[in-house]
């Protein structure tokens, strides 16, 4: 599979998340894919467990992608999850086994405030 299918694959992906079609949205994914999320220390197994998790997830969600990049079978998406509005920065990393998702970690940040030291340096976006 060559980047281009994989990037059409990803972007499949991340509108089926948007639109909260949990079905498209885990196409993607291999029968026994795992999904970590490091920070709440959970690890998700199987294609299955990962959408009912999702499907169950009673937030109004909305996803944005910044971008994605990668080569061969290892792909990071940047991308804005709002969580009822509240914006969570975010970042998947996608191992791909035979075109699907094998292994998936992601990272959240919570946006804030830049610090009174480098105010008058920065840009604010």
């Amino acid at each position: 599979m060559d980047e281009n299918e994989i990037r059409e694959i990803l972007n499949r992906h991340w509108v089926a998340s948007d639109a909260n079609d949990f079905e498209v949205e885990h196409e993607i994914y291999r029968e026994e894919a795992v999904l970590e999320y490091p920070q709440s220390g959970e690890r998700i197994r199987g294609r299955h467990n990962i959408q009912a998790s999702r499907t169950a997830q009673p937030n109004a969600k909305r996803f944005k992608v910044r971008r994605i990049v990668g080569a061969g079978n290892l792909w990071v998406t940047e991308f804005i999850l709002t969580y009822d509005g509240r914006p969570s920065y975010s970042v998947s990393i996608m191992e791909f086994v035979d075109g699907k998702v094998a292994r998936e970690i992601q990272y959240f940040g919570d946006p804030f405030e830049p610090g009174p030291s480098r105010a008058h340096l920065v840009e604010r976006m």
